[in-house]
């Protein structure tokens, strides 16, 4: 049976969001005097692309009859992947994890954050100070960069996923013909 694009679109953007290849490319772009931990640095931008994936979903299709199925199979697909990296984890390290709920308070924090800065120059000029406090030195302009680049790049191929596909631009008609 073939697939909805809606369901394809879940399918894809799920697997955008745990690719890793990006994350490398930036890990391998941190200069030695950036002074950070690399594998908390890793770490974090998993977080923040998945994040950013689902962030975008949202944003992007605001006004489109396809935002809710979409999200919804997306979220579900994160929450699968994250029970089984927190069996993993938790085998690996004796307790248990809950990676999802990880997953949720880092976008509350990442929410927080730009609800408590309206006056910044757009989202990302807030998720890179956010994210150089997750990563545990807020000061640190290589983390916050980092981070900042990390969420422009994916929020800039969802958008042109979305378009590509034809579900934003679709939402983006259907906005005006509310309107």
């Amino acid at each position: 049976m073939q697939k909805s694009a809606v369901e394809q679109a879940g399918e894809d953007l799920f697997n955008f969001a745990v690719d890793r290849e990006d994350v490398k490319t930036l890990l391998a772009a941190l200069p030695d005097e950036s002074d950070l931990e690399r594998g908390k640095i890793e770490y974090e931008l998993g977080i923040l692309k998945i994040i950013s994936v689902g962030w975008s979903i949202s944003y992007f299709l605001e006004h489109s009859p396809h935002k809710s199925r979409l999200a919804e199979l997306y979220w579900n697909a994160v929450q699968e992947v994250s029970q089984s990296i927190s069996s993993t984890a938790g085998l690996m390290v004796g307790k248990d994890i809950d990676y999802f709920q990880i997953l949720k308070d880092r976008l509350d924090m990442y929410v927080e954050a730009m609800r408590d800065r309206p006056d910044a120059s757009g989202p990302a000029g807030v998720i890179g100070p956010a994210f150089a406090r997750a990563c545990g030195d807020v000061n640190n302009v290589y983390a916050a960069l980092t981070g900042a680049k990390m969420f422009i790049a994916t929020v800039g191929s969802v958008k042109a996923y979305l378009e590509a596909m034809e579900l934003h631009r679709r939402s983006q008609a259907g906005a005006r013909e509310r309107a």
